[in-house]
């Protein structure tokens, strides 16, 4: 029971990691509060997590919504002590594509847009929502949902990457400014993992995956769940302003 009577808030937990770490904190005493633009999923989900646990449908894009959401939580639970940003997606294409001297393709402005406002602005929007509330009591935890790829890069993911890579600044920057009111902020950045998307995708391309891993295998979102967990306890009370990398060793390559 490492949160016992924690009230902890997780952005995009409808699955994957977000489900994983719902489940994982309401087992170690957690109050859970999800959020995710899926509501059919995540009403599901609640049911299983105990009495204490609810549901809200916001898109963190939406500035106005995420503070309605942060502020309903505070009123209904009287805290808030742990943020995990963990909504996210991708829209993968490359960069530019040329044949035979001329553009055939490239990274629509749409796509890069939309990356950036979910896994960039959602995370700035939601962690500047609870941060007064953390710090007019004195406490709390943030933890944002880098990814391997915004350490090394990826092909075809400069949207997602940007992303990525900018959390690690944020998380290191808020790290500084949040310090002194007693909140800790730090970034996990996953490896390859086998959630619902990912266990959909072709056995070749899951070959690949396991082949830049050293351990052989594709991460389970309980793999991250469980440093989430780590993060948010005491166990993790000197840890401030880190990424911590669970890839399996992974080698990214071009």
């Amino acid at each position: 029971m490492r949160l016992e009577g924690k009230v902890a808030l997780i952005t995009g937990g409808a699955a994957g990691i977000g489900k994983a770490t719902a489940q994982v904190f309401a087992r170690e005493g957690a109050q859970v509060v999800i959020c995710d633009v899926s509501e059919e999923l995540d009403n599901e989900l609640v049911k299983t997590l105990g009495p204490n646990a609810s549901f809200y449908k916001v898109d963190v894009t939406k500035r106005e919504d995420v503070q309605n959401w942060v502020d309903d939580v505070v009123a209904r639970y009287g805290r808030v002590d742990i943020l995990v940003n963990n909504a996210g997606i991708t829209r993968d294409a490359q960069f530019i594509k040329m044949k035979d001297g001329e553009l055939v393709k490239q990274m629509s402005e749409e796509a890069f847009d939309l990356v950036i406002s979910v896994n960039l602005k959602g995370v700035f929007n939601c962690t500047q929502a609870v941060a007064p509330y953390m710090i007019k009591q004195g406490s709390g935890v943030i933890l944002n949902a880098s990814s391997v790829v915004g350490l090394y890069g990826n092909f075809g993911q400069t949207n997602y990457v940007a992303t990525k890579a900018a959390v690690i600044g944020m998380t290191k920057v808020w790290a500084r400014e949040l310090g002194r009111y007693n909140i800790r902020v730090n970034a996990v950045a996953p490896g390859f993992i086998m959630t619902e998307m990912v266990a959909k995708m072709p056995e070749e391309v899951l070959a690949g995956m396991r082949a830049k891993t050293p351990l052989g295998r594709l991460g389970e979102p309980e793999d991250i769940a469980n440093t989430y967990l780590w993060l948010a306890s005491d166990e993790g009370a000197y840890v401030h302003g880190a990424t911590i990398s669970v890839d399996g060793g992974i080698v990214l390559g071009t």
